[in-house]
């Protein structure tokens, strides 16, 4: 028999436990190293450059420890960083398949092609929405990925998966009314479930954005009321 592949997937931690990173299960986090973004509001700065830490987790001791967890948790989401930027993420979520746990991801939508390819071994997908396409690059930092964002919605849509769209907002890079037209843009697509998510600044990458600012909290009100009433399921997070 053939040995396993060697799986290159740079680990840059995990989650041992969580039970609000795949809905309605217990789970574990792992966080792929390496993302193409620079979302200035980002609180995982260190999962950002591609080479993983020397002393951080290796693919092969965290396929083991799953071994190990089996019957304590019952999926593996894969996050980061941006988990698609790998070639071998496809193999790694086989493996893990295989001892039985289910399989969430967390992506920006960077990469269609490859949300394409795991679209058959996913169980459920959070992905990240950053904005509207005037306000993309100014968000991410980087030009030309709206359009692959807006491929992965589709393919989600059309892929029958649980999934969530979501949205980091801090009010420096937004105002209420493009937040407004963002979740009618996507409530127009057909999004099933939508969430915001309200940055805090800890830890921030551009410290610039981690000074509080807030609208009135009668904006945010009723904000949160007109998105209640574009999607079938709207969750309203706070910054923790």
């Amino acid at each position: 028999m053939k040995p396993a592949p060697e799986i290159n997937l740079p680990v840059g931690g995990i989650t041992p436990l969580t039970t609000i990173d795949f809905p309605d299960h217990l789970a574990c986090v792992l966080y792929t190293q390496g993302c193409p973004l620079r979302c200035g509001y980002c609180q995982n700065p260190h999962l950002i450059p591609h080479r993983a830490q020397p002393d951080s987790m290796s693919w092969s001791a965290f396929e083991s420890w799953l071994v190990e967890r089996r019957g304590f948790i019952e999926a593996v989401v894969f996050s980061g960083g941006e988990p698609t930027i790998h070639a071998d993420l496809r193999e790694a979520m086989r493996r893990v398949s295989t001892l039985g746990y289910k399989i969430g991801l967390h992506s920006a939508g960077v990469n269609a092609n490859r949300l394409a390819d795991l679209l058959g071994l996913v169980d459920w997908v959070g992905l990240d929405v950053k904005a509207g396409p005037d306000q993309y690059r100014l968000i991410t930092g980087r030009p030309h990925l709206e359009a692959q964002n807006a491929r992965c919605v589709d393919l989600l849509l059309e892929s029958g998966i649980a999934f969530e769209c979501r949205t980091t907002v801090n009010w420096h890079l937004f105002t209420p009314g493009q937040v407004l037209r963002l979740g009618e843009a996507l409530a127009g697509r057909g999004i099933p479930h939508y969430a915001i998510q309200l940055s805090h600044g800890n830890g921030c990458l551009d410290p610039a954005l981690a000074e509080p600012r807030r609208p009135e909290p009668e904006v945010l009100l009723q904000l949160r009321r007109d998105l209640e009433r574009l999607f079938p399921r709207l969750e309203w997070r706070e910054a923790v």
